[in-house]
């Protein structure tokens, strides 16, 4: 046991070297509850600031989901309120933007080779400007790879011409990429690192600005949209998701963002686009099993999660290392590699919080 901890101890060495984290309690425990959640969702919009904030938080903290944002551009063609720096070297600002937005909210962050060229009205120019197929290639590849179960657009694909070109092309480009992603003969020599995948839905993010203000918005039929409430409060950390989500909207320092994280209900509405039918308005992840059972002797897997939970001491996360430790073992041996592998690099973590682990190299 003492020797499997010290090799466990040795492997989270390089994460603590590449992402120094100082958790607390609260948040370890969190990121344990995490470990029982196996479902996956993708935000998709046109560049770094597009990204609803409230609703990756909320799907990474509240649903414990892996949330991503793909951003199609680097923001190169935006404005800079912070410096001098433009194009390609702004790009570089806005690409830290929005990795540093994603450590706050909890979401994973992706992006493609498209290129914010400035704006379009159009997504025929802006889809000829990008190289549409190439942009494509990205899309797909990051769909195999992350294997989402649920995709989100930010917005319409239905809605050509009328607002900037970049936008509308990331939804369109969302429909198309979520076919072809399960589509052997679309990009084979990528199924030699990922594989084929078939996300199981595609849903737009509804505002208020698509209806043209508030008040329209308001008096609007909302029964056909998944509503989901996104004014989630967690008492153990004594923040609301507004107010997460807020902090991860500041970090668009260049573009001037940030709001005031403020507290109540707060509702986000979804209409599908593409894929299954739901029943239930209110679970955009309805007839997907997101439980261990969704993988092949994980069943025991989920039960030890919960065991550790249930027996986690707040003042004492180390008291749980010999648990986390034997958990590591019984996930190293299922045979779902994806799984395997975005499980155990979570309980690395866990582990690594849970030690204390703090290292520091002096010359």
């Amino acid at each position: 046991m003492q020797r499997n901890l010290i090799i466990l101890l040795l492997l989270c060495c390089t994460t603590a070297f590449a992402q120094p984290q100082k958790l607390q309690s609260a948040e370890i425990y969190q990121k344990i509850e995490k470990l029982n959640f196996l479902g996956t969702a993708l935000y998709i919009a046109a560049h770094p600031d597009d990204e609803n904030t409230r609703l990756i938080s909320f799907l990474a903290n509240a649903k414990h989901a892996r949330t991503g944002y793909l951003s199609l551009t680097r923001g190169d063609g935006g404005q800079n309120l912070i410096g001098l720096e433009l194009r390609e070297q702004l790009g570089v600002i806005r690409t830290q933007e929005l990795i540093e937005a994603r450590k706050v909210d909890g979401g994973e962050q992706f992006f493609s080779r498209a290129n914010d060229f400035g704006y379009s009205k159009m997504p025929n120019e802006t889809l000829e400007i990008w190289d549409k197929k190439k942009v494509l290639q990205d899309m797909v590849w990051v769909i195999r790879k992350f294997q989402p179960d649920v995709i989100i657009n930010r917005f319409d694909h239905r809605s050509p011409g009328t607002t900037h070109g970049h936008h509308t092309s990331s939804a369109m480009l969302t429909l198309e990429a979520f076919k072809l992603a399960n589509d052997p003969k679309f990009e084979p020599n990528q199924l030699k690192f990922a594989s084929a995948w078939q996300p199981k839905r595609v849903f737009f993010n509804v505002s208020w600005w698509f209806f043209g203000g508030k008040d329209k918005f308001e008096k609007a039929d909302k029964s056909k949209y998944v509503n989901l409430q996104t004014g989630y409060y967690y008492t153990s950390i004594g923040k609301s998701n507004q107010e997460i989500a807020a902090l991860s909207r500041s970090k668009h320092k260049s573009q001037g963002f940030g709001s005031t994280g403020v507290r109540g209900e707060d509702m986000e509405y979804l209409e599908l686009t593409e894929g299954a039918d739901l029943k239930d308005k209110q679970n955009l992840f309805e007839g997907i099993d997101t439980s261990w059972n969704r993988v092949k002797g994980g069943k025991n897997i989920g039960v030890a999660v919960e065991a550790i939970l249930k027996n986690f001491d707040f003042k004492n996360p180390s008291a749980s290392l010999s648990a986390l430790t034997n958990l590591y073992t019984q996930i190293s041996t299922i045979e779902d590699t994806h799984w395997k592998t975005v499980k155990l690099a979570e309980l690395k973590d866990i582990i690594a919080a849970c030690s204390g682990l703090y290292l520091e190299a002096v010359a």
